[in-house]
């Protein structure tokens, strides 16, 4: 006589396996733009495994008579969960802007430690008067604490961004912030312990009031320009949660893409702070982002500004052989990537080859400005990184910075400055540079832009959309 519960063991075993793996062969997809998309749908499928396999592994019981019931309940609550998710996911997709998807991504790494913290509490809870081993008992401390962090951090990043009024976009300091955050971290660590040695309701619940003020201490000291660092570090966090939740649910496949998350959002960490000359220790505790306070216009471009206008941008185009259009979080604001599109076929007939240079943090995601413009369908063939692009400046007969300030920005070539050694996109190199700017105010680093200045440089001052419409309209003229 088959054992049913081995054969019901064996084939959710199967089934979490096979998800983990859409899971890892969609990570890697995601790691190109090319085929990111491919990446979000092989994540897809593998959490839909994962979520039919709950149905069997939650809602179907095998007793040791080997008779088989249906858990109906857990089939409702897992229903009803999809349901809710499905619709949530489906409005967020259609209403969020693509200038508001650093804010998502925050939120949903919030509800991923508000889960695993949640997940993990209950099932300590249900099982209090139980015998825990200690592996499952720092495997909950070690879920509700660092849930706890992302919980809180994600959402106060989230509030930044969104720029919620109450909540200042500033980092906000006080004297011995610094040592504040460390003890605090090593206090909330000394009553995991405990809690690991002598479990108890009360400590748990002390450790995540704890660990979610921690939360809010370690973003609250962190500037804008460097939000995008500190939403892949959360999400980073969330998967590290999630990972510990696995252990204690003794689940293999929250274990996995656990570790997964946790992995990936910390090389991205590491990238990104490659990307902006930043340290990835000082990040783990809100030590960097200050924004330094702004100079008036008058100590800031001591040299002459040339101000253009599109018809003259659009006549000098006219006789341009190679074209480099570098995007930022301007165009994104102001909805320009359409307009760029038909400047780039516009130019493209004319035999004018144009591509685009893409810094790693240009907006304020990874890869932000790349789905932006294959959203409009442009090649990826034509956007190159930093690496590739920076060589060919000096053969290129004019650069298009539209609405990006700090990634251009020649200040990081001089040690002095808070942002030195931050790899930049080298459009001074340029026979001619033209930044498309609302106003010559500076960018989320707080800090003047010498590019302004500098002979080679015309300053187009205009929303991004309107000044590309303007030199397509004037270019159709000539």
């Amino acid at each position: 006589m088959t054992n049913l519960a081995t054969l019901k063991e064996t084939l959710v075993a199967i089934l979490y396996l096979l998800s983990a793996v859409f899971f890892i062969v969609g990570i890697k997809r995601l790691s190109n733009p090319k085929t990111a998309v491919q990446g979000n749908q092989y994540g897809a499928i593998g959490m839909l495994i994962a979520s039919l396999t709950a149905f069997l592994d939650f809602g179907l019981i095998v007793d040791e008579a080997n008779t088989v019931t249906f858990a109906f309940a857990y089939w409702y609550v897992i229903l009803i969960a999809l349901m809710l998710g499905s619709v949530v996911g489906v409005i967020s997709a259609i209403k969020v802007k693509m200038t508001g998807m650093p804010q998502m991504v925050a939120l949903l790494n919030g509800f991923g430690g508000l889960s695993s913290l949640l997940v993990a509490g209950v099932y300590y809870h249900q099982n209090v008067d139980a015998a825990l081993s200690l592996i499952v008992l720092v495997a909950t401390m070690l879920s509700g604490l660092i849930g706890a962090i992302t919980f809180t951090g994600s959402y106060l990043a989230y509030a930044k961004l969104q720029g919620i009024k109450w909540v200042p976009d500033q980092p906000v300091r006080f004297k011995g912030d610094l040592l504040f955050k460390v003890l605090l971290l090593l206090l909330l660590l000394g009553v995991g312990v405990w809690f690991s040695v002598q479990p108890s309701l009360t400590l748990f619940i002390a450790m995540v009031i704890g660990a979610s003020l921690l939360g809010v201490f370690l973003v609250i000291g962190i500037g804008g320009a460097d939000m995008p660092v500190v939403i892949a570090l959360l999400n980073s966090y969330s998967g590290l949660a999630a990972a510990a939740t696995g252990f204690v649910l003794n689940n293999v496949l929250l274990i996995i893409t656990g570790s997964l998350v946790g992995a990936s959002g910390l090389i991205l960490s590491a990238i990104m702070c490659k990307a902006m000359n930043r340290s990835l220790v000082n990040v783990l505790f809100g030590g960097f982002g200050a924004i330094a306070p702004a100079a008036s216009k008058e100590d800031i471009y001591t040299g002459k500004v040339k101000v253009t206008s599109s018809e003259e941008v659009a006549l000098l185009l006219q006789s341009c052989q190679r074209v480099v259009i570098v995007p930022g979080f301007g165009m994104a604001v102001a909805r320009a990537s359409n307009v760029v599109k038909q400047l780039c076929n516009l130019l493209e007939k004319s035999n004018i080859e144009v591509v685009f240079g893409i810094h790693p943090v240009a907006g304020r995601m990874p890869g932000h400005m790349n789905v932006l413009l294959a959203e409009e369908n442009i090649a990826y063939e034509k956007m190159f990184d930093l690496d590739t692009i920076n060589p060919t400046f000096k053969s290129t007969d004019m650069v298009l910075v539209i609405g990006a300030n700090d990634v251009v920005n020649p200040l990081a070539r001089d040690p002095k400055s808070s942002i030195a050694g931050m790899p930049i996109l080298n459009v001074d190199e340029a026979r001619t540079c033209v930044v498309i700017k609302r106003s010559l105010g500076s960018g989320f680093a707080g800090l003047a832009n010498p590019l302004f200045t500098y002979p080679q440089t015309l300053m187009l001052l205009n929303d991004a959309k309107k000044a590309i419409e303007d030199i397509v309209k004037s270019y159709k003229e000539l």
